[in-house]
């Protein structure tokens, strides 16, 4: 039998701010455990919350790229239910007004683009973290308090390379944004999916399965496939799902059962009574939407029209939102496009990589200029990988460089046609070799060209020269 897959998902993204959403304790990733927590996020009686503006700010920034109709009218509600991880007792969200709804944002999928639905956001208060041990869970209350906003897309994705497309790009915008570390690894982006099947072209949606708190972007994917396989194997036996709440192990590489749902809990969400309506002022809002930075859809459009790069080396480029800003100022000097993102891609990113640098510390006129004597042959790229680009990343002038150092690329046909023939004159045997058919005579050669002119011949014409002057002799 076929089926539809309906997969949507939520997600929690904790904001970039200095303070908790509604407390002035500290927002510190990795502090010693239960140093960065108040009284208001310990739910002390007596203690009243104060909304955070700066979460309201970038909230409205989410909302402005991902397309949803802003809010004006901030209102909070209470989610009650009582758990260790939440101290007081029930979660500050905004159940009934959230700050934005009916957006979108569009997904590469195969090639093709697609428009996902998002049908919320809305502003919420992050719950403490708990460790369970063998027989005792701990509990640090760091977290607890951390501003998030919850994103709620429409169930839209069919699969699972959809659904990673989707969490990518959610990720990447935020990132840009500035406003979250999105380290799913840090747990700053979280990513919780509900997957169901029904009967193809039915109306009617199957039992959902919810995977929560999956932690990368590939194992998004990877749980989503398993739980497909896993529903439509259940259907085909003629079996019912079970709505339930799963996750995924990674060291089995399926979702696991973690507890089974009898149907929808009853929080009983009530207006926050310590919290007034807040009326956003017009322009502020204005203001915040006017200043936002470059998005990654817009940057990937900008770079296909003013540099012709090809969809992926974009791809990989804006992925790492402080190489895309190097690779834009190196593009100031260098001259070849393509050039200057291969070697950034390549051997910067990879000399950054052993070295521990920062992208944010490179020369880039240096760079580009570099890049520059390349592309014209002024030094082969084995001595600018080898030689000089170690220097250049320690801030030194490549041209200084390579006069020091003697570097600089003979391309002078005739020079090196001089050389060629003393080459020929002394490499008797090898020239014998040649003529039989012994292809590494020839490497050879170039290799002695290349020994004699101390590197500084142009390889490529080196070769082609070598080549003429063997036809030659063996025509005569």
């Amino acid at each position: 039998m076929e089926y539809d897959v309906v997969i949507g998902i939520e997600i929690h993204c904790e904001l970039k701010t200095t303070t908790k959403m509604f407390s002035s304790a500290p927002c510190v990733f990795g502090a010693k455990a239960n140093t960065c927590v108040n009284e208001v996020d310990l739910g002390h009686p007596g203690t009243m919350p104060c909304v955070n503006k700066e979460a309201v700010k970038k909230a409205i920034q989410i909302c402005t790229a991902l397309h949803l109709e802003i809010d004006p009218l901030v209102k909070f509600d209470r989610k009650n239910y009582y758990y260790s991880d939440l101290p007081k007792g029930f979660q500050i969200t905004q159940q009934f007004h959230p700050i934005g709804k009916n957006g979108y944002i569009m997904i590469d999928a195969d090639g093709e683009k697609k428009k996902i639905r998002i049908n919320r956001i809305h502003m919420e208060e992050d719950t403490a973290k708990q460790f369970h041990l063998n027989d005792i869970t701990l509990i640090d209350y760091n977290r607890a308090g951390t501003p998030l906003v919850e994103i709620v897309s429409e169930p839209d994705m069919q699969n699972g390379k959809e659904a990673a497309a989707y969490v990518e790009a959610l990720r990447q915008t935020l990132y840009y944004l500035g406003v979250s570390d999105v380290k799913m690894e840090e747990g700053s982006m979280r990513c919780d999916v509900n997957v169901s099947l029904k009967p193809k072209g039915s109306n009617v949606y199957g039992t959902k399965n919810e995977i929560k708190n999956l932690n990368s972007i590939a194992n998004v994917q990877k749980a989503i496939d398993y739980e497909v396989s896993r529903q439509k194997a259940l259907l085909d036996k003629g079996e019912q799902i079970e709505q339930a709440t799963r996750r995924y192990d990674e060291a089995l590489k399926e979702t696991v059962l973690m507890r089974k749902k009898e149907g929808n809990v009853d929080y009983k969400f009530f207006p926050e009574p310590n919290i007034f309506p807040i009326m956003l002022d017009s322009e502020w809002i204005k203001n915040i939407q006017a200043a936002l930075p470059e998005l990654p859809e817009v940057r990937k459009e900008r770079y296909a029209k003013e540099y012709g790069l090809n969809d992926y080396d974009i791809s990989v480029l804006i992925a790492n939102k402080e190489l895309a800003d190097t690779y834009e100022k190196v593009m100031k000097t260098a001259k070849n496009a393509k050039m200057a993102c291969n070697w950034m891609l390549g051997d910067v990113s990879a000399w950054i990589n052993k070295n521990g640098g920062s992208f944010q510390n490179i020369n880039c006129e240096y760079l580009g200029q570099l890049i520059n004597m390349v592309d014209a042959k002024e030094i082969s790229n084995s001595q600018a990988k080898d030689i000089v680009l170690p220097e250049v990343m320690n801030d030194q002038d490549p041209k200084t460089i390579v006069e020091a150092k003697g570097l600089k690329q003979v391309s002078d046909s005739s020079a090196i046609l001089a050389i060629v023939k003393e080459v020929l004159a002394e490499q008797t045997q090898s020239v014998e070799d040649y003529k039989n058919g012994k292809d590494r005579a020839l490497k050879f050669m170039v290799g002695q060209v290349m020994k004699k002119s101390k590197g500084q011949a142009n390889p490529q014409m080196a070769n082609q020269l070598l080549l003429e002057e063997l036809a030659k002799l063996i025509n005569n």
